[in-house]
């Protein structure tokens, strides 16, 4: 079964408060297994147009990442995140298919 993703473009508006988002995102993450791939981290833009800092997190499967968006834990996290940050978030499904030789 293919693995579910979220996949978040961030610009941080108030730093201070998006650590207090960061924390409180933890109790979802740490319930539903979520794994950082991709945590900010140094990147370049080679096409188009992107956001400050880029987030890949991984889940068992596209159920439990969306479930994990649901719950009450990160619902309640993303307010703080809504208040302190513009953010794009995708949830998909990985690709469990076959590879490029």
């Amino acid at each position: 079964m293919p693995k579910g993703y979220w996949i978040v473009h961030v610009d941080v508006r108030d730093p201070e408060a998006y650590q207090r988002y960061i924390k409180a995102n933890a109790a979802a993450f740490a319930k539903f297994r979520g794994r950082f791939l991709v945590r900010g981290g140094t990147h370049v833009v080679k096409a188009g147009m992107a956001r400050e800092r880029n987030v890949v997190i991984e889940f068992a499967d596209y159920a439990t990442a969306l479930a994990c968006h649901e719950s009450e834990e990160y619902r309640e996290a993303a307010k703080l995140r809504d208040a302190a940050s513009v953010a794009d978030l995708v949830i998909v499904e990985g690709y469990d298919g076959p590879q490029p030789s």
